[in-house]
């Protein structure tokens, strides 16, 4: 269950988030058994730090939560967090200390450090529950959790029991709780109906390639999400050496992302017309596997030559992305764990995106920094088509030569979105080191951000 706020009670432990800039003058004003408690405890305020201070019959009168100094909170997403994981099991309210402007982004914070994946062993520990603080919206807060838990589990299941069949489960369940309408195009029904890069890089495998299409809304602006669903990639011909392929389960984050997203929207009761699409594949070895070489004819009718069967993701997304666009919705947004070069440019805590829509980059370069959920521009850099054109095609799936790989990647997927207002996410879908409220593991990447911003950018 996705984690909540505790239900209000008087018996709720107050908890005081305490700079340590500020921590003298605090404690000054505390009582003398305060005052001893925390300096035999070494409590200075520091991020991080927790102290539970006992009452007179031995139970927790107070609990002390460091919110350190401007220069520790600016290298941190989630400050209270990290306290609140050291704090014993129990209910707690914010007393004190926190900023009005910080309180909705450190309440959900807090609300992820009970974030358990436990399918498969039993979860161990209670986090400590907090009560929703005061001028917060409780169900908000609750939403933005649930995506988040959403979009962690789905990429956190390792591809035995989350392939294309399971994630239009996931899809088809958060259809049904919001009623949401969706279909599944499945197998050689793709080539039927002109899909032909979906079936192409799932063919190989015996677990069907899809494209699932999730519709809601009836009234406002058109978005449509398309997320990479490839449920494992071996690199197929092009095979991945055994270290590159131990996390290719997390290979359909960018599917797991815009599910994510969807449902913070729908639960939200935006008032646009959404559509969600999935091309849902694994990328297998067999006989029928497409061919380092193969020049393949995709939806849109661009050629594009393979050189390589491990850049199958933009295959399956350009199919989607030119379906998408032939709706012409007011904004297209497409997220993928789509290249390494992506990784090496700005690491795996940003999510880097493409837009040439100044206006849509400055709205979600906002939201993110209030939403804790950083993002970073990069360019769609016109000089570089020509690195993705080659002789023999029009397009070329993976361009010798190694540079500006996540760049001519988007690109790529540019040509397929066609006049459509389009972004692009080159997530990485996965917390390498637990951070708090941050567990390692799957991770939602740019959605809370494109959330809070979709007001600006769709005029809502």
């Amino acid at each position: 269950m996705p984690p909540v706020f505790a239900v209000p009670s008087p018996d709720a432990c107050p908890v005081h988030a305490v700079a340590s800039d500020t921590f003298e003058s605090w404690l000054s004003g505390q009582p003398q058994r305060v005052q001893a408690w925390a300096k035999a405890h070494g409590f200075t305020g520091a991020c991080g730090q927790a102290l539970a201070v006992p009452g007179a019959y031995g139970t927790i009168e107070m609990a002390l939560a460091g919110y350190g100094s401007a220069a520790q909170r600016a290298r941190r997403r989630f400050v209270l967090a990290e306290a609140a994981q050291k704090l014993p099991a129990g209910s707690y309210r914010i007393a004190s200390g926190l900023p009005a402007g910080a309180a909705a982004t450190e309440s959900l914070g807090w609300l992820l450090t009970a974030y358990r994946f436990d399918r498969y062993k039993e979860a161990k520990g209670e986090a400590a529950a907090l009560e929703a603080p005061e001028g917060v919206d409780a169900a908000a807060i609750e939403s933005l959790a649930a995506a988040e838990c959403l979009t962690r589990d789905l990429i956190n299941t390792p591809a035995s029991d989350m392939g294309p069949e399971q994630l239009q489960a996931a899809a088809a369940a958060l259809a049904e709780e919001f009623g949401a309408e969706i279909s599944t195009i499945l197998g050689e029904d793709l080539l039927a109906q002109n899909f032909p890069l979906i079936h192409t890089v799932g063919r190989a495998s015996d677990r069907a390639p899809r494209l699932i299409d999730l519709r809601w809304g009836s009234s406002g602006p058109k978005l449509t999400l398309v997320g990479k669903g490839v449920c494992f990639d071996t690199g197929g011909l092009n095979l991945k050496p055994g270290n590159s392929m131990a996390l290719m389960k997390k290979d359909m984050g960018g599917a797991a992302n815009v599910l994510g997203l969807a449902r913070m929207i729908m639960a939200a009761g935006l008032d646009l017309q959404l559509r969600v699409l999935i091309p849902a594949v694994e990328n297998s070895v067999s006989g029928p596997a497409f061919r380092p070489g193969d020049v393949l004819t995709s939806r849109k009718g661009l050629t594009v030559e393979v050189n390589n069967t491990d850049a199958e993701g933009r295959l399956v997304l350009a199919d989607a992305l030119a379906l998408a666009a032939e709706e012409t919705p007011d904004l297209l947004i497409s997220m993928a764990t789509l290249t390494g070069a992506a990784r090496v440019a700005v690491g795996p805590d940003l999510s880097p995106f493409y837009t040439d829509h100044d206006t849509d980059a400055a709205a979600l370069s906002a939201t993110a920094s209030r939403t804790a959920d950083p993002v970073w521009r990069m360019p769609f850099h016109d000089p570089y088509e020509t690195m993705i054109e080659p002789g023999i095609a029009d397009l070329d799936n993976a361009p010798s030569g190694g540079f500006a790989g996540s760049i001519t990647a988007a690109l790529f997927l540019r040509r397929f979105a066609g006049e459509t207002r389009y972004m692009h996410f080159d997530i990485y879908g996965w917390t390498p080191s637990a951070a708090p409220a941050r567990p390692k593991g799957g991770a939602l990447q740019g959605a809370r951000a494109l959330f809070a911003a979709l007001p600006d950018m769709l005029e809502l």
